[in-house]
Parts: C-alpha cells; sequence; structure tokens
C-alpha cells in the first residue's frame, strides 16, 4: 500500500484523542474477520473501543499477531498493528482495550479511494463565468469527485486549472458547498479537487462515508471471492484441481446437518468419522478446509488428535470445532497443535461461523480481505 508513515508519538497521540473526541469510526481487521467498532476514550498506552462482538468472539477474532486497526483521518485513512489488551466498560457499555501503535501508516492522498455507488445525487456548479448549470454527480472522494453536467460545453468554457464553485448535497447531513479548482474535462464529464481543503465540520463526516462504503465495496468482494462450483465426487474439485470443498471430521451426524445449513451454500460439505483411514482417503481429494470436531479435551482424545492433526497439516487449513469445551482450554490446544483457528461452535452465532469459515477460504485462497463479522445486537 502506498503511503507514509506517521511516527512522532506526540502526533500519533493528537490523532488518537481527536478520534475518541469525534467517537469515529474503526474496522478491526484480522486474517480472517473484520470487526466494525468505534473510538470511546484514550487510557495511557491504550485505546478503549466499543466492543461490537461477545467476548468470546473478541477472544477467538482478536487475539491475533496480525491484529490490525483502521479508521479515517481528515482525507485519508490510516492502518496500524495493535494488540487486544483486553476488556473494560465505558457508560455501561462494553469496551475492549487495544494497545496504542507505535506507528501510523497513511495512505497516499494522490490515490484517494473514490465512491462510484453513489446514487443519484443532483449537483449545482457555477462556470468560470458564472454561469450556474446543473448535473449529477458521477463519484466522489475526500479530496474532489467528478460531475456529469446537463448541457455541453461550448469550446473553451472549461479548461483545466479554473475555479469554480460546487454544491453537492451528498446526504441529509453531509452538503458540500465549496470551491473547487478544474482537474479535467471529458465531454460532458469533468473532474474537480476541492481547493481549498475541506472545513472539518464537512471533511470528517465525509471522510466517514467514504470510508464507510470503501468497507462496503471490500465486504461485497471479499464474500463473493470462494469458489462454490459443483462438486466432482464426495468433497468435490473444481476443473482446475484447485482444493474445494469442507470436510468435517466427527462421529455426529447431528452437527452434520447443521454444518450443511450453515455451510452447504458456501462449498459442499462431507463427513467422515474420526478415523485415519477415512481421513487419508478424504485429504487424498483435496478438501479446502478441514473442520475437525473436538467434543472434549480428555487425555485419550487429545492422544488420537494429535497424529490426526499431524497428517492434515501441510495439505488443508485446519479448524478446530469445540462442543460443550472451555473456550480458553480450545484456543491453547489450538496453539499448540498450529491450527488456522480454533472456535466453540455457537448455533446462535452461526452468521459468525459461517463469516469466519468464509475468511479462512477467502484468505488461503483469494488474497485479499475479510468479510466483515456480524455486529453483535445491541443490549445483549
Amino acid at each position: 500500500m502506498a503511503g507514509t508513515l506517521i511516527r512522532n508519538a506526540d502526533t500519533i497521540a493528537d490523532i488518537f484523542k481527536r478520534a475518541c473526541e469525534r467517537r469515529e469510526l474503526m474496522i478491526l481487521v484480522t486474517p480472517y474477520l473484520r470487526f466494525e467498532s468505534s473510538f470511546i476514550k484514550m487510557d495511557g498506552s491504550e485505546v478503549q473501543v466499543v466492543a461490537t462482538m461477545g467476548r468470546e468472539d473478541a477472544t477467538y477474532g482478536l487475539r491475533n499477531s496480525a491484529l490490525k486497526m483502521r479508521f479515517p483521518h481528515g482525507v485519508s485513512f490510516l492502518e496500524a498493528p495493535t494488540e487486544l489488551k483486553g476488556f473494560g466498560m465505558h457508560d455501561g457499555r462494553r469496551t475492549l482495550r487495544l494497545a496504542l501503535p507505535m506507528a501510523l501508516h497513511e495512505e497516499d492522498h494522490r490515490g484517494s479511494y473514490r465512491v462510484d455507488r453513489v446514487g443519484r445525487v443532483p449537483v449545482t456548479f457555477s462556470t468560470p463565468d458564472f454561469d450556474l448549470v446543473m448535473g449529477t454527480l458521477v463519484d466522489i472522494s475526500t479530496t474532489g469527485g467528478r460531475i456529469y453536467s446537463t448541457r455541453d460545453f461550448m469550446e473553451g468554457e472549461l479548461e483545466p486549472g479554473q475555479d469554480m464553485a460546487v454544491t453537492i448535497p451528498l446526504t441529509e447531513q453531509i452538503r458540500i458547498n465549496t470551491r473547487v479548482k478544474l482537474r479535467h474535462v471529458h465531454g460532458r464529464t469533468f473532474g474537480v479537487e476541492f481547493r481549498p481543503q475541506l472545513d472539518e465540520s464537512i471533511l470528517n463526516p465525509l471522510s466517514r462515508w467514504v470510508f464507510e462504503k470503501r468497507e462496503e465495496d471490500l465486504d461485497r468482494i471479499s464474500r463473493r471471492g470462494v469458489d462454490t462450483a459443483s462438486p466432482a465426487g464426495p468433497i468435490g474439485r473444481v476443473a482446475t484441481g484447485r482444493p474445494s470443498g469442507l470436510l468435517l471430521v466427527s462421529a455426529e451426524s447431528a452437527l452434520e446437518a447443521t454444518l450443511q445449513d450453515l455451510l452447504g451454500g458456501l462449498q459442499p460439505l462431507t463427513r467422515i468419522p474420526p478415523t485415519m483411514a477415512a481421513l487419508k482417503e478424504a485429504l487424498n481429494l483435496k478438501p479446502a478446509l478441514v473442520l475437525y470436531h473436538v467434543p472434549s479435551l480428555s487425555l485419550d482424545e487429545k492422544r488420537r488428535l494429535r497424529p490426526m492433526v499431524e497428517c492434515i497439516q501441510g495439505r488443508a487449513p485446519l479448524l478446530l470445532l469445540g462442543t460443550g469445551l472451555e473456550g480458553g482450554a480450545l484456543l491453547e490446544l489450538g496453539n499448540e497443535l498450529k491450527a488456522t483457528v480454533s472456535i466453540i461452535f455457537n448455533p446462535e452465532r452461526g452468521v459468525f461461523f459461517q463469516r469466519l469459515v468464509q475468511g479462512v477460504l477467502r484468505r488461503t485462497y483469494e488474497g485479499g480481505e475479510s468479510p466483515m463479522a456480524p455486529q453483535e445486537p445491541e443490549g445483549d
């Protein structure tokens, strides 16, 4: 990602202080899921943000060495690595305590993200000769936009470098009325730069709006990228031979039925019993993901699990799926066995689990962004 690094501690502290004052939107990003949140307050070397997920989801989803935060700031977006330090409370709401980063990555202003899904937004603009003309918004960023005019321009009427004025009623809360610099003209379409930069009273909500639209686009892309081709055999492989299909290792047919309802539309799911012979045969069909059911953490179960995991490693990503277990113990076992993900299965949080599986598949086979985790209902 092009851009610059902000390393000055006072500058970073000021950025976070102002973000907390605005209750600015923040996206927490892991390799497999993204979580929407917002700033609450700074506390020494930590920053507290609203917890939009349950403690269990936060523990499994955010205790990750690759955890990052990103948020809008002025005309650009900022991103930084962080660490979940624990949980807190503020004004009766659960919060997450995150480490204040040592450096912030600022995106290149020249590469400002442009929103082209703007709907029908009418624009009024004044030409350099002060003719008032109507148009529609084509796209917009924090630094400028493109406009389509309702009429043709005479030769020489609009020239790059000229000053103009525009009024863009983007939303009920965001009404832009400002001077602009004409940057390019192509037929009836022309691009403008907000000059001078927008006032903070308009720039901050615009920046947040653009940031939200970008996250929506990233989520749309991440959720369409996983292959759902028809199966060819019990696990299923696409014509290219790329891994495909979900393999559930479990003795419980009831769990298979539940997961079929949740994941069947994502990829074909096949269950095998937890035996080495069945596992080796299934792995030869190249599943895209192995979901290994852990019903117990007894010594016998762990003894049987280890050689099975060794057989899976290097051949497919592994998700340890616990039922009726203590979450911390499963997480510790998963770290020890180098599982891709370890999670206690909760049918009531089925959408979260579905997005998590999708995120693992996306990260492993498609690259790019992970899907957005569903928010926990307010008051839960």
